[in-house]
């Protein structure tokens, strides 16, 4: 259990550690790079890439960067608001709503990011390239482009419509 500066508890998942070498007089030179994804489960998710010598301190260093640069993303109940096709560099990936008990139906590094912001019912398909470092960037575009339906409205300037529910059959008067 984590925190960020605010005291609010959130997670952190490990989506890829990388292991680079340089050659140096006495041999081979190690340092490590972690990309980190953290998130409230509640519609708050960042992430980061940190490095370091040793991998402890890179996923230290990664947690702490994603805390830091946290935004918020739309929802609906436990799903997304509508459909979303996001491209980053040749990561593509479309993200679809989903019923109630669904699932995440997605990828490792897709998942990382769609349950640290807290979907839990949604259909996804990532197309192009595999590296983790794009198909999170492109998986955080498409859930910062999503809006809801009452966002859209304010921002058109409408008013929601409540439709009443529709009346059985059987309470109708009977047509002669």
């Amino acid at each position: 259990m984590n925190f960020d500066g605010k005291g609010e508890e959130v997670v952190e998942k490990v989506v890829f550690i990388n292991r680079s070498s340089k050659v140096v007089k006495g041999g081979r030179r190690f340092s490590f790079s972690a990309l980190v994804v953290v998130g409230d489960k509640k519609g708050r998710v960042g992430y980061a890439l940190g490095k370091a010598a040793e991998v402890a301190d890179a996923i230290r260093r990664a947690g702490e960067l994603a805390r830091r640069q946290m935004t918020s993303v739309s929802l609906k109940d436990a799903t997304i608001p509508h459909e979303i096709y996001s491209e980053y560099d040749g990561a593509r990936i479309l993200l679809r709503p989903a019923s109630p008990g669904t699932g995440v139906i997605a990828g490792k590094t897709v998942r990382a990011v769609l349950e640290s912001a807290g979907v839990r019912d949604v259909l996804t398909k990532s197309l192009g390239s595999s590296n983790a470092a794009n198909v999170v960037k492109a998986t955080l575009n498409g859930l910062l482009r999503l809006r809801s339906r009452e966002e859209i409205y304010r921002r058109r300037g409408l008013e929601i419509k409540k439709v009443a529910a529709p009346v059985a059959p059987e309470a109708l008067p009977p047509a002669n």
